[in-house]
């Protein structure tokens, strides 16, 4: 309580700061602007009134010297006298001193004045007073976190009855990183994140939006999290596959090369789900299917074969067809086409003795494809705690991530 207090403070202590100063720049610059509109309109104006009290100044100014030249004609020497009168006569039938500028009606000279609205400081009071709240229980909370091959799947729970979501947004970080990133936005209360490293702790977090809002609600609890089982890989070096740099997808390339590419290691167990995805590939369409394609799993690699249809092994072909130990089953799954996912789930539902003759394991099988599924039994002539995965396709363009 008294960690997430002393952040809480930090956070609202900062964000009040950060709002009083770009407030105050904001009021700043709309100070100045107006400042300068006045300028601009005061130099606009004035410049027509300065020009006509530069004429009538000047009218003024000729008057006064023609007056004084009047004046000293009068009262002159008489020798000088009628010449200063006629001097006099001309300048004055030549200055018009009965012409003014035109003055502009003072009802249409600006007078400036600021008009500044007082209802301001009440709204900004009111949206002040309402800006900010403090969350004692966030509205959501991580309720799970289930281990993956390389990944973990992680899920979350709302525990606001009144709150009513319409995103969530999780985040998570290495426990020494610096920051917390998003890895997944949507509507679902589950996801798996995957290229987590083994045996290392990584922090969760997640929010959510309430239906029709715009801002997220305050973070749950951080949680840690952490998975002990290896990433699925594909074996590297099988021609006729491309991998990623995880080694996660693998793409069939354009080579006339052909056989199953297995994973790197059997990490599959039971009581865990195998994800095949088929992901965009890099050609505009998916791969053509063949009658021999396989996605599914193995008790052994066992070379020579260019399909999992075949004896300790059940997969699935892109038309739908399900075989088990290479014989095809009469249920039938949708065609596997570009976006598709494939899952497999197995558990022990009978266990033989081990290690002798006669030992033997039946497996409950579970094959999900595009929302429809197949459940059979699976029976093996000896124990297995862990399974190969793999894959085989005829054609290029195929493109499968597992996990």
């Amino acid at each position: 309580i008294r960690e997430s207090a002393t952040l809480t403070r930090d956070v609202l202590e900062q964000h009040f700061n950060d709002l009083k100063g770009t407030l105050k720049k904001l009021l700043d610059e709309r100070l100045m602007s107006l400042l300068q509109e006045v300028d601009a309109i005061e130099q606009e104006s004035i410049k027509p009134l300065d020009e006509c009290q530069k004429l009538i100044e000047h009218g003024i100014s000729t008057a006064d010297d023609l007056l004084r030249e009047g004046e000293s004609a009068v009262h002159g020497d008489v020798g000088q006298h009628n010449e200063k009168l006629c001097s006099f006569t001309k300048k004055a039938l030549h200055i018009q001193l009965d012409s003014l500028p035109e003055v502009p009606p003072l009802v249409d000279v600006p007078c400036l004045s600021a008009q500044l609205d007082d209802c301001l400081l009440t709204i900004l009071k009111d949206q002040i007073f309402r800006h900010g709240t403090v969350a004692s229980r966030p509205p959501v909370q991580l309720e799970e976190f289930v281990e993956k091959p390389g990944g973990i799947l992680v899920r979350w729970c709302k525990v606001d009855d009144d709150f009513i979501p319409q995103d969530y947004r999780l985040q998570y970080r290495k426990s020494t990183a610096g920051h917390f990133e998003d890895v997944y936005v949507g509507s679902e209360t589950e996801f798996i994140v995957l290229h987590i490293d083994p045996n290392i702790d990584y922090q969760f977090r997640v929010c959510a939006r309430g239906d029709g809002r715009q801002e997220w609600s305050p973070w749950s609890v951080p949680q840690i999290g952490h998975t002990t089982l290896v990433p699925h890989e594909w074996t590297a070096g099988l021609e006729g596959y491309s991998l990623s740099s995880r080694r996660n997808i693998a793409l069939r390339n354009d080579s006339q090369a052909c056989g199953v590419l297995y994973s790197k290691a059997p990490t599959y167990s039971c009581g865990q789900t195998l994800t095949f995805r088929q992901v965009l590939p890099v050609i505009e369409t998916v791969g053509q299917p063949d009658r021999r394609d396989s996605l599914g799993v193995c008790v052994e690699q066992q070379n020579g074969y260019d399909s999992l249809q075949r004896d300790k092994a059940v997969c699935i072909s892109t038309n739908g067809a399900v075989f088990v130990n290479g014989k095809e089953m009469t249920n039938q799954l949708p065609a596997v086409t570009s976006g598709s996912t494939v899952t497999f789930d197995m558990e022990v539902v009978q266990l033989g003795p081990c290690g002798g003759e006669g030992g033997n394991v039946k497996l409950r099988v579970t094959i999900s494809s595009n929302n429809r599924e197949v459940v059979f039994d699976w029976v093996l002539d000896q124990c297995c705690g862990s399974l190969y995965f793999g894959c085989s396709f005829s054609y290029p363009g195929w493109k499968v991530l597992v996990f």
